[in-house]
């Protein structure tokens, strides 16, 4: 069940992470309204407190972490700028993935 939590946490981050920053990407680069950077910083601010949620320590989660940020940030990709992942996007999330899962899960003495 701790691993089910993890993970949850993990695509939460990822999710903040992203919103965050895209919406500071509409901001500056879209050219709209303040009020999507204020909100993108307000959300990255909550993206920076949820890595604290994660049992392990700070080194093993950001490293763990940046393997679910591929996968989350290829779907994001593909779900909101409509930028289908090809076989390597796909070959190299599953590399990470796996780098990942050992990193954060594999049993430690």
């Amino acid at each position: 069940m701790e691993t089910v939590r993890s993970i949850l946490f993990f695509v939460i981050t990822a999710i903040a992470e992203l919103g965050g920053a895209y919406l500071i990407w509409l901001w500056l680069r879209e050219g709209r309204s303040f009020w999507y950077g204020i909100g993108g910083a307000a959300v990255l601010f909550i993206y920076g407190m949820l890595p604290t949620l994660q049992v392990a320590h700070f080194g093993r989660v950001q490293a763990a972490y940046s393997g679910m940020f591929l996968i989350v940030a290829l779907l994001w990709g593909w779900g909101v700028e409509r930028i289908e992942p090809d076989r390597y996007d796909v070959i190299g999330a599953m590399v990470a993935m796996v780098g990942m899962g050992i990193i954060m899960y594999a049993p430690r003495s």
